[in-house]
């Protein structure tokens, strides 16, 4: 395995699709060029906001072969593997690391509940089918099975699985997370956790969908952390909270999706059946982008 140190900002990309199911190429290649130029540390398709559950496997495919030519290099791309099997998953990750890419993150999708034991064995399964370090994802908040504690500190012995992002937005989770796996796994924090506090207790950044929307605010938070400057990373995190709370009451790709259609990305409605913000939501998104400066002052929301 290659030597890799994932760290910082990893914005969690939209997919930027039409009605026919065409992807919109051009659109996922200026916006990740523009989130390398505002200094993000990483990129990672087919995360939650990249709406990975509502794609097909060509799709998928085709979003990660964009984002590896746009980065060029420059930035680390980490795809998302999710999949029910573990054939499907295995066969994912073998594919992301032929075309190029420096790292997966494993997303267990579950129909019927998976035993510990099941859990454990897709994981290990992903891990061994490559030689990329694999960023284990856990959200209970979504997932019908999720990442226990337990098996959390199995995985963390398995060489190449070296991070783990909990999206829980239970902080005292990541703390039990971080003692349970004494250094063998890096912590990666979703806004939710209030990143600043996660980076006090340990943590190494945060992969997340707002980053989309705000890759300079979220980068500065970064460095004043890495700083230990918590005066300051507090202040700012205040105010990049507000985002937070706008996304909490809508649907996350909506609300993404809305708000870079705002910065001027016309990056289409989330995949139906989900529905795209209504004009109220809408507003309430473009005022939080204002408030942080990620909007110019003369933008509306009107399309």
């Amino acid at each position: 395995m290659s030597d890799h140190s994932f760290h910082g900002v990893f914005p969690y990309l939209v997919s930027p699709i039409g009605p026919s199911g065409d992807i919109s190429e051009e659109v996922l290649t200026r916006l990740c060029d523009d989130l390398i130029k505002a200094g993000v540390h990483g990129l990672t398709p087919l995360g939650s906001t990249g709406e990975f559950a509502y794609l097909s496997w060509p799709q998928r495919r085709r979003i990660v072969e964009i984002v590896l030519a746009a980065a060029a290099g420059r930035v680390p791309v980490v795809a998302g593997v999710a999949a029910t099997t573990i054939a499907d998953a295995v066969s994912q990750a073998k594919a992301y690391e032929d075309l190029g890419c420096a790292g997966i993150l494993a997303i267990l999708e579950a129909y019927f509940p998976v035993t510990d034991e099941g859990v454990y064995r897709y994981f290990k399964a992903i891990a061994d089918s490559v030689s990329l370090p694999v960023v284990l994802y856990t959200n209970p908040n979504f997932q019908r099975s999720d990442l226990s504690l337990p098996t959390i500190d199995r995985l963390s012995h398995i060489d190449n699985i070296s991070y783990i992002k909990d999206a829980s937005s239970n902080t005292g989770r990541l703390l039990s997370i971080i003692n349970r796996v004494e250094g063998r796994m890096k912590i990666f924090a979703a806004s939710a956790h209030i990143p600043a506090c996660v980076m006090m207790i340990g943590g190494v950044g945060w992969m997340a969908g707002p980053a989309c929307l705000a890759p300079r605010q979220s980068v500065e938070l970064y460095n004043l952390c890495c700083r230990a400057d918590w005066d300051n990373a507090m202040r700012l995190q205040r105010r990049l909270w507000g985002l937070n709370q706008a996304f909490a009451r809508y649907n996350l790709a909506a609300c993404i999706k809305g708000g870079l259609h705002l910065q001027g990305y016309p990056v289409g409605d989330p995949l139906p059946p989900q529905a795209p913000l209504s004009e109220e939501a809408l507003e309430e998104v473009q005022r939080a982008l204002h408030a942080i400066g990620a909007l110019p002052e003369k933008t509306t929301s009107s399309s």
